[in-house]
């Protein structure tokens, strides 16, 4: 009896790439509802932009490599890479930040590699990082939490926000990462008594947004789109940094295993971004290390990196190192010993 031995990623079960990729949209949702009912419509906007200028670079690509162009765009893969970027962008950010990051993400990071399933680093991570060292300034100018202001802006306002004829600058404000971040003096009681940014545990808002990402995570899992090692690998190495040197909120302290939990884009990064099954390892002891390896630079740059919401470069050192994690657990063919058994 002959065994096909075949590499992967594997798709178990009846759904195809479009049917999977229909999913993931789909479970955004709760967090996409979230982020807009604290922030306002700016985020809808992003998407919506964002995914006319995915499929725009789609075709354009497809076109230059004379590939057929209908079925790929059918697939729904550049609008979930363009969606999956768009949820991370500041709401309100002007027209020409989405472009370049959405074309880098698509013409660069998937296009360049060969398109689907040929690319070793996630794409919507790549423009998002791009977009972060170009343009530090404009990635970091987050509205205030509903609950904090009045000047929630409108839809209107927001597709002005858009097109540059109106500026929301005057009420932006830092987020609970960032605060932490550049806080020198203060305990973490006083910090949160006197900052209005800060909930229960994480920030306003932030807290929501992260238990919504964290329910539309659990029903992929349900649909069993992807399996649960990376995930839960990824969230128990970061809680278990900021629970090792928690030290009760001296000034120095880098925040609790819930703050981290709960705060900046850690429930999305853990369920929609490290689970890209064609730049993460292949493996389930491999997902486990590729996740706790993310959970682990996660907390290190949050705490001693100049970028305070780490999942983006975090998810893309780890694409670097999935390749040698694969090398090291990918299991033994059946019926061949391990090397070194005589």
């Amino acid at each position: 009896m002959s065994l096909l031995v075949v590499t992967s990623p594997h798709a178990h079960g009846p759904l195809s790439t479009a049917q999977v990729m229909r999913t993931v949209l789909m479970a955004t949702l709760p967090g996409v509802m979230a982020l807009t009912w604290y922030f306002g419509p700016g985020v809808l906007v992003n998407i919506v932009f964002g995914g006319l200028v995915a499929l725009l670079c789609e075709a354009l690509a497809l076109r230059l490599r004379g590939q057929p162009i209908q079925p790929f765009l059918r697939d729904y893969s550049a609008l979930v890479t363009s969606t999956l970027l768009c949820i991370a962008l500041p709401p309100y950010a002007p027209w020409w930040l989405v472009f370049i990051g959405v074309a880098s993400a698509i013409l660069v990071a998937k296009h360049l590699y060969g398109g689907l399933g040929y690319n070793p680093f996630n794409p919507a991570m790549v423009g998002y990082v791009v977009l972060l060292i170009s343009f530090p300034l404009q990635m970091t100018q987050w509205a205030p939490p509903r609950l904090l202001t009045d000047a929630t802006p409108g839809l209107l306002e927001a597709f002005q926000r858009l097109w540059g004829a109106g500026s929301f600058d005057a009420v932006t404000m830092a987020t609970p990462l960032d605060l932490l971040r550049q806080n020198s003096g203060r305990e973490l009681a006083d910090l949160y008594a006197t900052t209005p940014q800060f909930g229960l545990f994480g920030g306003v808002g932030w807290e929501v947004v992260n238990l919504a990402f964290l329910a539309g995570g659990l029903w992929l899992l349900y649909r069993k789109v992807f399996t649960w090692h990376a995930p839960v690998a990824m969230l128990l190495a970061l809680a278990c940094c900021a629970a090792l040197f928690y030290d009760e909120g001296s000034s120095a302290s880098g925040g609790s295993p819930f703050f981290h939990l709960l705060s900046g884009a850690t429930m999305f990064g853990a369920f929609f971004i490290i689970t890209d099954p064609v730049s993460s390892a292949v493996s389930n002891r491999g997902r486990l290390i590729f996740g706790a390896l993310i959970g682990i630079l996660i907390y290190t740059i949050r705490v001693r990196g100049n970028y305070p919401d780490a999942v983006a470069f975090a998810v893309l050192i780890a694409n670097f190192a999935a390749p040698f994690i694969d090398n090291y657990t990918q299991p033994r063919v059946y019926g061949h010993a391990k090397e070194g058994d005589s």
